[in-house]
Order: C-alpha cells, then structure tokens, then sequence
C-alpha cells in the first residue's frame, strides 16, 4: 500500500469484523521511529489463526482467497528494520478479556518508510462505516498529540448519531485543526 494509513484502515476492518465494540489507535512518533498500535475489544484470534495471519495465502474470507493486509503491514515495517507482532485472546479462552493487539515500528529515517498518509480521513472514514463502533485514537508527535475518543462525543451529542455529515465534518475539521498546532521537528 502506498501509505500506512490505509493498511490501518484495514486492519481496523478486520477489528470491526470481530465485533469489537473499541477500537484504539495509537500512532507514537519522535524524529527516528513511528510505531503505530491497533488494539481492540473482538472476539480475538485462535493460536492457529495467529499462526496463520502472517501468511498472504491465509483468510477468513470467502470473497478471495488472500489475504494481504496484515502481511503488507509487515513488509512495511520490515523493509524499514522495523518489526510487526500481534497478540490476540480468542473469546472462548478469554470470556472477559478478548481482542487483539496489533504493534508495528517503522525506522522513518530508512529509505523504504512508508508515508503514514491521510490518517484524517482514514479515522473520518472509519467512523462513517461504523458509527455504532467506539474508536480513541491519538498520535503523539514529539510532546505534541491529536486526540478524538467518540465515547467522549456520543456524552455530548445525545442521539445525534457518529455517521450525521456535520458530526463528520466537525471530526475531520477538528482533527484537522489539532494537527496544524503541531511542530515537527
């Protein structure tokens, strides 16, 4: 994929396909490394399914027969020195603490880093198709960071729903503003 962005849109799919109820994205970012996390309340994966995520040959979906999201993610951070690993708890095993953890790092200063890319609409965009699904994200930038938590937004709008176009203006023009004020060094 040509920008980070987009392979968190799709592992955060694959979050909502487990019915997680939240989903918390975390990008940490300083002048050398950018380390992007993806945890989730699902269902969680098998030790088999663990095993096999990795794999471009794996899917749980019925549509094709590969499935390049997780594995795409790892080159990225691979091609850069970095790492990918993942934890997950299956509900069966885990009845009260289920869900996955997705952790990739990135060595920005290498040659084949790939750009994190509109995470603005990615996050908008993530909303929209599933308004139902509460989301905290946050990308801390040096002592810097961007925040939106919809549990926060849902206290103040009632039952205005998340996926109402001028809630989602406000969230893309809110984020929007919060990333000016930050100084990267």
């Amino acid at each position: 994929m040509k920008e980070l962005s987009l392979n968190i849109l799709d592992i955060v799919e694959n979050s909502t396909k487990a019915k997680a109820e939240l989903v918390e994205i975390e990008i940490i970012e300083d002048k050398t490394t950018l380390t992007v996390r993806i945890t989730d309340d699902g269902s969680g994966m098998s030790e088999e399914t663990l095993l096999s995520v990795t794999d471009p040959f794996y899917t749980t979906r019925t549509t094709r027969k590969v499935g390049m999201g997780i594995p795409l993610f790892r080159l990225a951070a691979e091609q850069t020195g970095g790492s990918l690993t993942i934890t997950s708890h299956h509900i069966d095993d885990y009845p009260e603490e289920h869900g996955t953890v997705v952790n990739a790092s990135f060595d920005k200063s290498h040659i084949d880093f790939t750009p994190l890319g509109d995470i603005v609409s990615t996050i908008t965009t993530l909303i929209q198709g599933h308004p139902d699904v509460d989301f905290k994200f946050t990308h801390t930038v040096d002592d810097s960071s961007v925040s939106l938590d919809t549990r926060e937004l849902r206290e103040v709008l009632d039952d205005i729903p998340l996926d109402n176009f001028e809630v989602l203006l406000w969230i893309k023009d809110n984020l929007i503003e919060q990333y000016n004020k930050i100084k990267y060094k």
